[in-house]
């Protein structure tokens, strides 16, 4: 078998050249990479596009992508494995073995330029595979779930674009009682990096039914003896955007943004004007959220809004007019105040049920289907209206009648130009389609496994339901899908697809980059044997397939930089990679399971490599903007 390099992990495409060449670019397109059906090139990462580069003068030329690894989560950059994970006392954490907990599940990246000092943001998202081979949700009496970190790394940029870490370290959340599942994340127009809290499991701590109650007791014990040393968490302190700032020095300061509400947060992006962000609610019967700061470059105070969709059409992923509704004004020290007060969620709501209450709605309760498919009955209690918006934000979204059938909604990012909004939706199914007796039913589009990337109008003048401005010129006023960024279901094919491999499926990750006036999307897919990363131009339509990742993992992390130091990147991390859609037939596995462990072997447990390892690196060779 031919061994093929590995190219798993966090890919940057390198994009150089120098700023002269750079200034008289007009255009850029990408060539496909084929979606692989070879056993070696499938458990591979890679990239065999071009970049076709248009001057101004008339020519062109092709740019071709070759990728270069920096270094490994299992690498020690320094005295620890760069995924290593701590506890609140700075402490690596160690599983039931003795062996480190290292995590193989990198995210989000902010790539930033700090006063001519390169450093790098990373987000590890997970614990998925111990170093024995267990998978941690699966071992009993261990913990589903970690109390997660994120990474800095200082990198050095050579004369040629070429990136190297020169140390990586962990980014101390202890100041706010540590970090739960940050999933996608990214830069601000202020150069700080703004994450996320991916809350699915300590969200339910309340009424939401016994399995989900165990999800949230199970995340709770995890923080308490893994990262706290057996205090009590407070599931109130975990939900929220974080937002790090980096200095020259390397030094880090890190703050959470309670004002901005707390859901199960995929992303929040900021707009050009710096006060408006959009969020992404990753999970089932979830709110697109809107917030409005007080100030420009500062998210510590400001109002929240949760959409209502308006449908006007049904077709393939919908479309429908937009309207805002306002949750409420807070700021962080407001609302970090009510979670220290000790505030429960039976302070907040008064819950029952249809059986103990026939006449609920004649006693000012409301029925409610918000963060999964059952309902909710529901009364808010006198004077918690803010603290419902800010520590509920979905459920009180819906309580006040903003549409929460939205399903598996990922990563956001605009085009300034256009004043274009897109919104990942992973998977179109479940609330977004008809539900018999649902508390609301405002979403009735068609079933699309494949996922769909919808785009957003944005417009100022814009008035909440209350009848109150909305004080923003970047507030979303209706919505649809173009039509290259709707997935396609298909029957199981040879290898295992259930979805079109030559359409998206599964959006999971944007970016936008204005100067390439191209919208980045990666894949989470249950439906595509291997997740791509694609380059879709807003202007000309054009859809390219220009990463395509190992089987089974994610790509993830992506960020655009057109210009540091005369060189462009777009970043794309992995993770998770071996981890097979069930789809696949078993012959096809048993193909790339063999080829992974041939290509990069076996643990002292004889755990797969390819399961425990991801890289962290990116492609090059295109001219800088």
């Amino acid at each position: 078998m031919t061994k093929l390099p590995f190219l798993c992990g966090t890919a940057a495409l390198a994009l150089t050249a120098s700023a002269a060449m750079a200034a008289d670019i007009v255009a850029v397109e990408f060539t496909d990479t084929p979606a692989p059906t070879d056993a070696a090139e499938m458990v591979t990462t890679h990239s065999k596009s071009s970049a076709i580069v248009r001057y101004s003068d008339g020519t062109t030329k092709e740019f071709p992508l070759s990728y270069m690894s920096m270094f490994k989560n299992t690498d020690k950059i320094g005295d620890h494995a760069a995924g290593q994970l701590f506890n609140a006392k700075g402490e690596p954490l160690m599983d039931m073995n003795g062996d480190p907990i290292i995590a193989e599940t990198p995210d989000a990246n902010s790539l930033l330029d700090i006063d001519g000092n390169l450093f790098m943001v990373t987000h590890y998202e997970y614990d998925w595979i111990l170093a024995n081979g267990a998978e941690a949700r699966r071992t009993e009496g261990w913990y589903s779930r970690m109390p997660m970190s994120m990474s800095l790394t200082e990198v050095e940029q050579g004369p040629d674009g070429k990136l190297t870490a020169k140390s990586v370290k962990p980014i101390d959340f202890s100041s706010v009682d540590g970090l739960w599942i940050p999933c996608a994340g990214g830069p601000t127009p202020w150069n700080t990096h703004l994450g996320s809290e991916e809350d699915y499991d300590l969200y339910f701590q309340a009424v939401s039914g016994e399995k989900n109650r165990n999800k949230a007791t199970e995340g709770i014990r995890a923080l308490n003896e893994m990262y706290l040393g057996d205090a009590e968490a407070n599931p109130y302190n975990y939900g929220y955007i974080p937002e790090v700032t980096v200095k020259a020095d390397g030094s880090t300061e890190v703050v959470k943004h309670y004002s901005m509400g707390r859901a199960t947060w995929e992303l929040a992006r900021v707009m050009p004007d710096s006060r408006t962000v959009y969020f992404g609610d990753d999970g089932n019967h979830v709110a697109l959220f809107m917030y409005v700061a007080d100030e420009a470059e500062d998210l510590s105070a400001g109002t929240l809004y949760a959409t209502r969709w308006n449908q006007v059409s049904g077709q393939g992923g919908g479309a429908a007019t937009l309207d805002w509704v306002k949750l409420g004004h807070g700021t962080d020290a407001e609302i970090k105040a009510i979670i220290d007060s000790g505030v429960t969620f039976d302070n907040i709501f008064e819950s029952t049920t249809a059986e103990a209450t026939p006449d609920w709605a004649d006693q000012g309760y409301r029925m409610i289907r918000a963060g999964h498919s059952g309902d909710e009955i529901l009364r808010l209690k006198d004077g918690m209206e803010q603290a419902a918006a800010f520590l509920e934000s979905r459920r009180m979204a819906a309580y006040l009648g903003a549409t929460t059938d939205f399903n598996k909604m990922e990563g956001i990012d605009a085009d300034p130009k256009k004043k274009n909004l897109y919104v990942a939706m992973s998977y179109n199914e479940k609330g977004m389609q008809t539900e018999e007796g649902a508390a609301q039913d405002h979403i009735q589009v068609e079933k699309i496994k494949a996922g769909a990337t919808y785009e957003v109008a944005m417009d100022g003048g814009r008035v909440a339901t209350n009848g109150e401005p909305i004080n923003s010129d970047w507030v979303g006023t209706a919505m649809r899908v173009p039509a290259a960024l709707l997935g396609e279901d298909i029957p199981v094919d040879a290898l295992g697809n259930i979805a079109h491999p030559d359409k998206i499926a599964n959006p999971d990750n944007l970016f936008f980059s204005p100067e390439m006036r191209t919208l980045f999307v990666g894949e989470d897919s249950g439906t595509h044997v291997n997740n791509f990363v694609w380059a879709y131009n807003v202007d000309t339509g054009k859809l390219s397939r220009i990463l395509s990742q190992a089987s089974g993992a994610e790509a993830t992390g992506l960020q655009v930089v057109d210009n540091i130091g005369g060189h462009a990147y777009v970043m794309a991390n992995n993770q998770h990679q071996g981890e097979w859609i069930s789809s696949m037939p078993d012959e096809m596995v048993a193909r790339l399971e063999a080829a992974a462990i041939e290509m990069y072997g076996t643990n002292d447990y004889g755990t797969p490599n390819y399961k425990l390892d991801a890289h962290i690196g990116y492609l090059g060779g295109l001219p800088g903007f």
